[in-house]
């Protein structure tokens, strides 16, 4: 073999081995946040009017008639004692999420939501809606007309409906009119909040901050927290370190676990799942008893009268072509399905045998069930 040869095969070599590296790492952006950079939920309640005829019915929804009086009193407008009859209004439920760091006439999406017994909210326009935080503040206005991804089309003797046409949106229907006070440039200490919490992860995270600052700044407390005290004499911009920290590179380490979702027969399993060695047969028992009763006639002539003859047939299945499979000790999880499948085992089955497998200890990982 040649020396150009040799170099192209341990060319080929650093590149898969990269590229596999690359593959089990992380950057730290994508599993971890830092602490107070977050959305905020916001919630509020309002009127969407200008259905046609879909909307609520004002004497099954008395919470719908008494908005629409006091909306129409700050109009100068007086119903009071009057006969109400319209269905043209809904009374809905608008949410948002109120991004980070959203400045006072920045604009955010908004969902609606009908309350009432509405029929659809198609065609219909929000009106002025405060969405409020969870300290009960305002802060942000919503308004605007409806987009819905259903609808219903109703006939005399059938009715068609597709989605769901309660349901709605308003792409930048919400207006921002408070900001969060949260003042990230003056902040001496910073919290990264795994999202995956783990131990060995954490301290991996911590390590490769220490080693990008230059300075043991960075600690893990828990498995969900790693904290980092910024140096006395930092004088940059905490924008750019975090930046440089999000972007470094970390190979989270998660425990095996197996999760199964019994109602489904799905099984989602870890590549760290391992097992002792262990035997594994399966086989079920299965009985079907056929009836196939049979009409009997009488011969021409004979002194007789049809009857009903039983016939029964039995089939018993003891599945004696299944044999005892043996899977060796650290078997991969690769190697571990498909020895089940050379089983002929279905989904169901196996999440009997590997809560078997976990029960007589053969199975080195967590078991847990949706």
């Amino acid at each position: 073999m040649t020396m150009t040869t040799l170099l192209r095969v341990f060319t080929l070599l650093a590149l898969l081995l990269g590229a596999t590296a690359a593959q089990a790492s992380s950057r730290i952006k994508d599993i971890a946040d830092f602490e107070g950079v977050r959305d905020n939920q916001l919630i509020g309640y309002g009127l969407v009017v200008g259905l046609q005829g879909t909307g609520d019915s004002l004497r099954n929804a008395p919470f719908t008639r008494q908005s629409l009086e006091a909306m129409l009193e700050r109009l100068g407008v007086n119903t009071r004692g009057f006969n109400l009859n319209t269905d043209n209004v809904a009374a809905v439920m608008v949410t948002a999420n109120l991004p980070a760091f959203s400045t006072q006439g920045t604009r955010i999406d908004v969902s609606v939501s009908a309350l009432g017994d509405a029929d659809s909210l198609q065609g219909g326009t929000l009106l002025v809606t405060p969405l409020l935080g969870a300290d009960g503040e305002v802060y942000a206005i919503a308004q605007g007309p409806l987009a819905i991804g259903g609808f219903t089309a109703n006939g005399d003797a059938a009715t068609v409906t597709r989605g769901v046409p309660t349901a709605a949106r308003i792409a930048n229907g919400a207006l921002v009119e408070r900001e969060i006070d949260f003042k990230l440039a003056s902040m001496t200490t910073l919290r990264l909040a795994l999202r995956n919490p783990d131990l060995t992860t954490a301290r991996r995270m911590a390590l490769a901050v220490n080693e990008l600052i230059g300075l043991p700044t960075a600690e893990p407390l828990d498995p969900a927290t790693v904290r980092i005290d910024l140096p006395r004499d930092f004088n940059g911009n905490i924008v750019d370190l975090l930046t440089d920290i999000e972007q470094l590179i970390v190979e989270p380490d998660l425990p095996a676990r197996i999760v199964i979702d019994e109602n489904s027969g799905i099984i989602v399993m870890g590549q760290n799942v391992k097992i002792s060695t262990v035997a594994i047969a399966q086989g079920n028992l299965t009985v079907t008893i056929a009836e196939s009763p049979e009409v009997v006639q009488p011969l021409p002539f004979a002194n007789g009268q049809t009857a009903i003859e039983p016939r029964t047939d039995i089939l018993v299945d003891d599945q004696s072509d299944n044999r005892l499979a043996v899977l060796p000790k650290t078997v991969t999880l690769q190697q571990l399905v498909d020895g089940l499948n050379a089983l002929g085992i279905g989904p169901r089955d196996m999440i009997t045998i590997l809560q078997a497998v976990k029960a007589s200890g053969a199975l080195q990982a967590e078991i847990e069930v949706m």
